[in-house]
C-alpha cells in the first residue's frame, strides 16, 4: 500500500522561510505527479503547486516567486521551499501523490494524500 509522509511544518514570522518534505513510501510506486495543496481555516482545500515526473512545474499565482517545488533526485519525494511567507499562507499543507503501483500483482493508478502538516505564519 502506498503511503505519503510529510514533514517540515511549523511556525514562523512573516518574511520567514520553511521547507516541507513529502515522500511516498512504497518502493514500487512510480509517480506521475506530486503536489501540495493547502487548507486554511474555514476555507476549501486548494492546489498550490505541483511537479510532474519529467520535472514540469506549476504554481498558483499567490505563491509564484516565493515557493519552489523540486524533486528529490530519483526518489518518490518532493520538497517545497517556502520563502517570504505571509500570514495568508497559514494553512494545513497536504501532499498529493499520483501515479501507479503494483497492488495485488496488478498495476493500478493511485492517488494518495498525506496526513497534512501545519504551517503558521504570524504577522
Amino acid at each position: 500500500q502506498v503511503q505519503v509522509v510529510e514533514s517540515g511544518g511549523g511556525s514562523v514570522q512573516a518574511g520567514g522561510s520553511l521547507r516541507l518534505y513529502c515522500a511516498a513510501t512504497e518502493t514500487g510506486f512510480s509517480f506521475n505527479a506530486m503536489g501540495w495543496h493547502r487548507q486554511a481555516p474555514g476555507k476549501q482545500r486548494e492546489l498550490v503547486t505541483a511537479i510532474t515526473s519529467s520535472g514540469g512545474t506549476m504554481y498558483k499565482d499567490p505563491v509564484k516567486g516565493r515557493f519552489t517545488i523540486s524533486r528529490d533526485g530519483a526518489k518518490n519525494a518532493v520538497s517545497l521551499q517556502m520563502n517570504n511567507l505571509k500570514p495568508e499562507d497559514t494553512a494545513v499543507y497536504y501532499c498529493l501523490a499520483t501515479g501507479t503501483a503494483v497492488l495485488g500483482g496488478t498495476e493500478k493508478y493511485v492517488e494518495v494524500w498525506g496526513q497534512g502538516t501545519l504551517v503558521t505564519v504570524s504577522s
